[in-house]
């Protein structure tokens, strides 16, 4: 390429983003003199979701900003906690985030969730319908343009998947008031109204109940409900110390 060369810094946070060249210090980059810095990060392999502040010799630059020759680029990473347009915080999760949709569900956090593939075009369209920022460790779903907002998940493992969720986006937390199953309000119920749900063991044991506004599903403090109580004790203490 015969365009302006750049002097590239990347923040170490962004690195696994970004090929090995690219990772230690400033590297210079050709560009075509044509194209974004927007445009240039994202070539890159950095989502735009992940791109925070964006510097040229010093000073903030928009990412419409058209690199010119000799200048000193640094791309920096989303500020924590991020500010998110619009209200209320609602998010929506890929096919394979399926624990986490549900350990933030248990915490009463709006998390809408597509248990089957339904392709990128549909989860960003999606995303911008209903304003939902889109959680995914798919790069290119995170590139595409009708994006309402997006973010990646950095880890494979949920437990770290919910507290980096914390911490960027810092949702209200409202424990057991969510259908982990459908994304409905609980709310209070009689064993009575609840009974044709129930197994004999669980009506003979069990007196205190809540259902899903919207499915339907009944819930009680089953087996595993010490398990939970942990996870959501954890995430409250994490999500304190945050403020």
């Amino acid at each position: 390429m015969n365009g302006p060369v750049i002097h590239l810094e990347v923040a170490p946070d962004l690195h696994l983003f970004v090929p090995h060249a690219h990772r230690a210090g400033s590297a210079e980059l050709g560009t075509d003199g044509v194209s974004s810095l927007g445009h240039v990060v994202e070539s890159l392999g950095i989502p735009l979701t992940e791109a925070g502040t964006l510097t040229v010799d010093g000073r903030e630059v928009p990412r419409s900003h058209v690199p010119a020759d000799g200048e000193s680029v640094h791309v920096g990473p989303v500020p924590r906690p991020q500010q998110v347009p619009g209200a209320p915080l609602r998010f929506l999760l890929d096919v394979h985030l399926g624990t986490l949709a549900r350990r933030m569900r248990l915490l009463g956090v709006d998390t809408a969730y597509e248990s089957t593939d339904i392709g990128d075009p549909a989860l960003a369209a999606r995303s911008a319908a209903e304003r939902r920022v889109l959680l995914s460790r798919d790069r290119g779903l995170l590139r595409r343009r009708e994006l309402w907002a997006g973010g990646y998940v950095y880890s494979t493992r949920p437990e770290q998947q919910l507290r980096d969720v914390l911490e960027r986006f810092a949702p209200e937390l409202a424990p057991w008031t969510r259908c982990t199953a459908c994304n409905g309000p609980l709310r209070p119920a009689t064993k009575a109204q609840v009974a044709d749900r129930l197994q004999a063991g669980t009506r003979d044991t069990y007196d205190v109940f809540a259902a899903c506004g919207e499915c339907g599903r009944a819930y009680w403090k089953g087996a595993h409900h010490e398990q939970l109580e942990a996870i959501v004790a954890e995430a409250v203490r994490f999500r304190a110390a945050l403020s």
